[in-house]
């Protein structure tokens, strides 16, 4: 794919389409030439599955579906206000509308009107209680969407409400202790009077807060549900989801009737990053709860401007902290309280803490702390997983305090933060009792420090600095450790059938969702080469609940980990079967039959792999099989927030140089060097793409991506692309260099890979410090900038102004 493409393809979708595809054949080819003695089909860039199909407009996302005759569309009535009660609704007015079929609300709900994820308090429809402008009141089934759209949008109209002030911000909530769930504290002591008597004994002490706002998914395909019912009051729903178990177990409850009643079907997503794990279900409810109801097909497809304003996102957080610290920047005692905008009700805001005090150590021992977690119950949208889950709110806590003390001593933070790192055989155990085993943060920021120059630049930009009034550079290098597994035991498990046709073809089903991350093409890689076999023999179809059941969400950077190895097991045994076969057909071990490059070697004989599925379909040897994986090792104790809750690390760190203009607060990302740990990769370009969209992706929330509520009526004022920032490709620095790092992963995970969904989001910490290296620059390094996220202009500006005062 290195030749120039021919301009005429580009006119054409099905033509460049078949340009890529017959590219990326060759493409595969070359990658696999090396490989092809030994039959490997894992470590091997290849496409993504689906990147012919996306390119032409083929690939099938739930509104491309066929709709069947007599389908419904639905649409749901907003909340006009943020908080009070809902005395009555006057919907007489609205049924009679045209094209209007029914209007539905929670006391039409047939079963539980409620689709909390882990607490039960989450109402479909509401119940009485306004928790938030945006909530939805009652749903309109019309003929047409934008008859069900025009219907519901007289919701204003037709709700009686009492109003009340909203409680919007973390800090109010904190100070009423309103909270969603109960707090959190998570402590390690190494003397008697612990992280207090740490700090007060400390030759320095800092104390202060930070504010880091929330970020909305933006998945390019909203939230959207088509429910078909079935007979016996059953239902097919296909959704948009990244968790299709927990999305039939709650419209199970909703409907009233055993989970084996509700089919969930999803073939892929337009995008999830965590918005799509609990936060489908109010969607999938209606929809299914209108089709069963009414007995014909109901889809529910969200405008983007409902989206924003029904659906929660990344969690704002609120810190309050204390450090004390040695004249090298070793951090000796550190006190922290995190609060969370959790929004209305619970959702994941209790495991979003968790990881986020499991996290503000990030790479650094810290000897003496204590953590306290609030998730503040707020009158908005209620706040969910988003790419980190947690993690990044926890870990870019410590990276502020790591570059304000090294401020502070007048040192490179740099130097600062590898005092501070874990140890290898000491000062290598977290807070909550896991020993870091695997860590690789001492050569792996050592390698990116020399291949950046680091150093050099660091004098070049002191130097264009000091000559240059208006425009300040900064630059940043930001390390991360990042934990990989659900932090409930119970999650870290998968299934995974394999189908292998007389054809020699294979069939793969798992109870993983495809959102882009490729997960499809690396189980399709795993079951290649675990049966010897070309990738283009190996089709991976949608996720379905009627396949593998109690299945876990796609999240948690655990995609490939439980799926993978649960292809693998499956494959082994069909292998194992087809080499006893083999054995006993042409003589010689079972043992010794190797399968390679489409081949089976048996005893002195080479066969064709489809010759030998055909002998074994002959002697009625089962050709499917069943695989199953659960994380070994995993322990957690929710009460004492003790135990090991992740099976591995995974590690990374990024240096980050950017432009900073002192007059209008506007910034230029100039240049980003990467060097990221995903074990030993099973798709490196696939793998590289991920780091790069994720490093986007975090400066975005960072930066740009500003969430503003209005301060009286509640209302989200940033719920379009009008008003909300997203990066684009003209935020992507022009020198950005990617590589993963060199190393397999300690433990037994899927052909010693690493996770990389979640942990490179940690990556553009480096963005916002070396912005914040700049600001600094402004006042001639004098104070520590008051720079809070995003760094939009605006807040750019109100930090230098800050250290230009502190300085004059």
């Amino acid at each position: 794919m290195n030749r120039p493409i021919d301009p005429s393809l580009l006119h054409s979708s099905e033509a460049f389409a078949h340009y890529l595809k017959n590219a990326a054949f060759r493409v595969d080819e070359r990658a696999e030439a090396g490989a092809h003695t030994q039959g490997q089909r894992v470590g091997i860039s290849r496409p993504h599955e689906s990147a012919h199909l996306h390119v032409a407009g083929e690939a099938a996302y739930i509104d491309d579906l066929p709709e069947l005759d007599g389908t419904l569309h639905c649409a749901l009535g907003l909340s006009p206000v943020a908080n009070g009660r809902l005395n009555a609704l006057r919907l007489d007015a609205i049924r009679a509308m045209p094209g209007v079929v029914a209007v539905l609300t929670g006391e039409d709900i047939p079963g539980v009107n409620d689709c909390g994820s882990i607490i039960h308090d989450d109402p479909i429809l509401c119940s009485g209680e306004i928790r938030y402008l945006g909530q939805p009141l009652f749903a309109v089934i019309a003929e047409s969407r934008e008859a069900a759209r025009l219907a519901a949008a007289q919701a204003k109209a037709a709700a009686d409400i009492t109003a009340e002030p909203p409680v919007l911000t973390p800090q109010q909530a904190h100070e009423l202790g309103q909270y969603v769930l109960p707090p959190m504290h998570l402590a390690r002591s190494t003397n008697e009077g612990g992280a207090r008597r740490a700090m007060d004994e400390a030759p320095h002490r800092l104390k202060s807060s930070f504010y880091v706002g929330g970020q909305e998914q933006f998945y390019l395909e909203g939230q959207i549900s088509y429910a078909i019912p079935k007979e016996d009051g059953a239902v097919h729903l296909y959704c948009s989801t990244q968790h299709p178990s927990e999305m039939q177990h709650l419209v199970a409850h909703a409907l009233g009737v055993a989970s084996h009643a509700v089919h969930v079907e999803c073939r892929r997503m337009g995008g999830g990053f965590g918005g799509k794990e609990s936060q489908s279900a109010l969607f999938a409810c209606v929809a299914s709860v209108a089709a069963t109801r009414l007995r014909r097909p109901v889809k529910l497809r969200l405008d983007r401007d409902d989206d924003f304003m029904i659906t929660g996102r990344r969690h704002c957080f609120w810190y309050e902290y204390e450090v004390g610290y040695d004249d090298e920047g070793r951090i000796l005692g550190a006190e922290i309280s995190m609060v969370s905008r959790a929004g209305h009700s619970a959702d994941l805001s209790g495991p979003v803490m968790t990881r986020a005090l499991c996290h503000f150590d990030n790479t650094y021992w810290l000897p003496d702390v204590s953590m306290h977690g609030y998730s503040g119950k707020t009158n908005t949208q209620s706040n969910t997983a988003f790419r980190g889950f947690g993690g990044p709110q926890g870990a870019i806590a410590i990276e502020n305090i790591m570059e304000t003390v090294a401020r502070e001593l007048g040192r490179d933070a740099l130097d600062v933060r590898r005092v501070n790192f874990y140890g290898k055989t000491e000062r290598n155990v977290t807070p909550y009792s896991q020993v870091v085993t695997d860590n690789v943060i001492h050569e792996l920021v050592a390698e990116l420090e020399t291949c950046s120059d680091y150093r050099a630049r660091r004098d070049a930009i002191a130097e264009f600095n000091a000559a240059s009034p208006v425009l300040k550079r900064g630059l940043s290098l930001t390390p991360l450790k990042f934990g990989i597994s659900f932090n409930v035991k119970h999650f870290n498990q998968a299934g995974a059938l394999v189908h292998v046709y007389n054809d020699g073809s294979i069939l793969v089903n798992h109870g993983g969702t495809e959102m882009g991350q490729g997960l499809n093409t690396k189980v399709a890689q795993v079951v290649a080469h675990e049966l010897g076999v070309g990738f283009g023999r190996v089709r991976v179809t949608a996720t379905d609940t009627t396949k593998v059941a109690n299945t876990s969400a796609t999240a948690a950077s655990t995609g490939a980990d439980l799926n993978g190895k649960a292809a693998q097991d499956a494959a082994r045994q069909i292998r194992e079967r087809l080499a006893a076969c083999a054995a006993e057909r042409h003589g010689g071990r079972a043992e010794d039959v190797r399968f390679a490059n489409d081949q089976v070697h048996v005893n002195g004989k080479v066969l064709d792999f489809k010759a030998v599925v055909g002998e074994a379909y002959i002697e009625r040897v089962q050709l499917w099989s069943d695989g199953f994986y659960a994380t070994p090792g995993l322990s957690w104790n929710k009460d004492t927030m003790q135990g090991r809750p992740f099976f591995y690390y995974a590690y990374g760190a990024a240096v980050s140089e950017v432009v900073v203009d002192t007059l209008t607060g506007e910034f230029k990302l100039l240049r980003a060097d990467v060097l990221h740990d995903v074990g030993r990769s099973l798709n490196p370009a696939v793998d590289v793409g991920q780091v790069e969209g994720a490093f986007i992706q975090g400066m975005g929330w960072l930066t740009t991506e500003e969430l503003v509520w209005h301060p009286q009526s509640g209302k989200l004022t940033t719920h379009a692309p009008s008003t909300y920032k997203i990066p684009t490709a003209n935020d992507c620095p022009p020198v950005f260099n990617v590589r993963l790092f060199e190393g397999d992963n300690f433990e037994d995970s899927i052909h010693r890979s690493k996770a990389v969904g979640e942990p490179p989001l940690l990556l553009p910490f480096s963005v916002f410090f070396a912005i914040r290296d700049a600001v600094s620059a402004a006042g001639g390094h004098r104070s520590n900038p008051p720079l809070q996220s995003p760094a939009t202009p605006e807040s750019i500006l109100r930090a230098i102004e800050a250290v230009q005062a502190a300085g004059s």
